[in-house]
């Protein structure tokens, strides 16, 4: 009997040491629930359209490609690029042999249609006065008639003849038509030209324009912001632009839109050439904050945020997302600015956890 009872003693304490070791275990997960390491990141608002820059190049409002009208061989090319032209300055010339030729030739035929015509209208008289007299028939004054009409014809067509080849003799001279400067030269002596094949570049001296490519995205508020431009070579100095022309198609390559913007107030400052920085500051539409996707939390009532109180402890806050983007989704309310919320592992957390967050990067 004295046994049995120090065995139930025993066994009564030792039941009493698990107890009190089971106790001691489930604070110590207690504890580590309570101490949980959160990463956390105070939420910061910015305009959803914020200014955007652009890489510009100066250009000319007019840029044209001056060609010969006529087909031939180059014989000299009096400009290079970068020179400077006047209005009627001669840019290149052809050979013009065979354009003399055809010239002479339509002279030639000129004078002939020219003689038969004489002859056709002294002819014509002459049976004037014959029917007048009754010594012809009308049918014979009728033809002659029609011949001296056919003469005028030719001799009508052989001056236009002259003319034409005239033209194209002064063609085989490329003279500028404007003031300007020579960006491109496409061709050099001794190349054999089509009529219309690009010659000369030449930019019109006058307004000077900044050309950038804009992404798609941007389309529709490149027109409806406010641009300012600045060149590489003076950032000191900015200029106010003025969207001119956007291309109503993307560039099949980068498929980006080439706008073109008017410098309000070029100087002799700005060249062609030169590159520049173009911002564009679209009107505010309101302010939203980029949040991790990691970070949001949903269970079916809408999207939320997990905000850590000032005591550390959780609570859920529901958001209104904007839109979603490849890393980061755009929030426009629920959360206040400088709030923190925690951008990791939001699916492990229970509202009113305690926590210790640690700061990550800001938002």
């Amino acid at each position: 009997m004295h046994e049995r009872r120090l065995f139930f003693k025993f066994a009564s304490a030792s039941f009493v040491l698990l107890a009190l070791a089971a106790c001691d275990n489930s604070a110590g997960r207690s504890d580590e629930r309570a101490a949980r390491v959160v990463l956390v990141a105070p939420v910061r608002y910015a305009p959803q359209a914020p200014a955007r820059e652009f890489v510009a190049s100066i250009r000319p409002r007019i840029e044209t490609d001056q060609a010969f009208r006529v087909t031939g061989k180059v014989v000299r090319r009096f400009v290079e690029t970068g020179q400077r032209v006047k209005a009627g300055d001669l840019l290149a010339t052809l050979d013009e042999a065979d354009l003399r030729l055809q010239k002479e030739q339509a002279d030639a035929e000129l004078a002939a249609a020219r003689m038969a015509l004489e002859q056709a209208s002294a002819d014509e008289r002459r049976a004037q006065k014959l029917r007048k007299d009754g010594w012809t028939a009308q049918a014979a004054l009728d033809r002659q008639r029609t011949a001296a009409e056919e003469a005028r014809g030719r001799n009508q067509r052989a001056g236009r003849a002259v003319e034409l080849a005239q033209n194209a003799l002064d063609y085989a001279s490329l003279r500028a038509d404007a003031d300007g400067v020579v960006t491109a030269t496409f061709i050099e002596p001794g190349q054999v030209v089509a009529a219309g094949q690009s010659a000369v570049r030449v930019a019109r001296s006058g307004e000077l324009e900044a050309v950038v490519a804009v992404p798609e995205a941007f389309v529709a508020a490149v027109g409806a912001g406010e641009a300012s431009l600045f060149l590489w070579s003076d950032p000191g100095k900015t200029y106010r632009a003025k969207l001119r022309e956007l291309s109503p198609s993307a560039d099949p390559m980068t498929r980006t839109f080439a706008a073109r913007f008017s410098i309000v107030g070029a100087g002799s400052a700005i060249a062609l050439g030169m590159s520049a920085t173009l911002t564009i500051e679209t009107p505010r539409a309101g302010s939203a904050a980029a949040v991790p996707l990691a970070a949001l939390f949903n269970q079916g009532d809408g999207p939320s945020l997990w905000k850590v109180e000032g005591d550390g402890r959780l609570t859920l806050a529901p958001v209104t997302v904007l839109r979603y983007e490849a890393k980061t989704a755009l929030v426009t309310g629920g959360v206040a600015e400088g709030d923190n919320i925690v951008v990791l592992g939001a699916h492990k957390l229970d509202p009113g956890q305690k926590v210790r967050p640690v700061a990550a990067d800001t938002l």
